[in-house]
């Protein structure tokens, strides 16, 4: 697995993996399966310790991107952000060959194919070695979304947002209830508390900031999608 240590928010499917690295945390970028599905590897760096956000297919290419030597980090806990099979086609190989633990919403648990070790509310936080993550509820794309953001101390916040939020709108949803539910959310818990340098990763594609998305909240809102 070839890592790209120059961080931009793009991945290429099947391509090289991108790294990031901040003082505490190493955030690696990877595109798995025929959906160009995100999947992110955290690293907390004083403990060697990993978590996972969507084993989402590929579990070769996720393995690969861990790593297989001693020096490898030790996955503590594989975090599914909401029930949809694009997202957890590699969790159970994954975790079962990690001895990982598993998370998810309990509103989209049932789905999964096995049953999440944790189940995280709005709210909850959860740890990799010294870093902590903060679990964001966004109802709408699906019931149990999740969004996790780690607040760096020495630089700007990292979301985490699934499916809820891309560049250029929140995610796919069924219903105008739905929609608005998703556009509520992802205003009020997420653009309403975090400042524009928020860098944002989503489930599939390129990433962005809050700031260039935040003057579009009143464009998504009249479209309706």
């Amino acid at each position: 697995m070839n890592i790209v240590e120059t961080y931009t928010g793009h991945v290429d499917p099947g391509g090289d993996a991108a790294r990031r690295t901040l003082d505490a945390l190493t955030i690696t970028k990877l595109s798995v399966g025929p959906m160009d599905n995100n999947a992110y590897l955290l690293v907390c760096r004083a403990e060697n310790e990993a978590l996972l956000i969507d084993a989402a297919n590929d579990p070769e290419r996720i393995s690969d991107l861990i790593g297989h030597g001693p020096d490898r980090p030790a996955l503590k806990t594989v975090v599914t952000t909401h029930q949809h099979q694009d997202h957890w086609q590699a969790l159970g190989a994954v975790a079962g060959a990690n001895g990982a633990n598993t998370a998810a919403h309990p509103l989209d648990a049932e789905p999964l194919p096995i049953p999440p070790d944790f189940l995280v509310e709005h709210g909850d936080t959860l740890e990799v070695g010294q870093i902590t993550l903060e679990v964001i509820h966004l109802r709408g794309h699906t019931p149990g979304s999740i969004a996790l953001l780690y607040r760096d101390p020495n630089g700007h916040p990292h979301l985490f947002t699934g499916d809820s939020l891309f560049p250029g709108g929140v995610g796919k949803t069924g219903s105008p209830e739905d929609f608005t539910s998703l556009l509520d959310d992802v205003s009020s818990r997420i653009f309403d508390e975090l400042p524009d340098e928020t860098w944002f990763y989503p489930g599939h594609g390129d990433d962005s900031t809050l700031g260039e998305q935040r003057a579009h909240l009143a464009e998504w809102r009249e479209r309706g999608w």
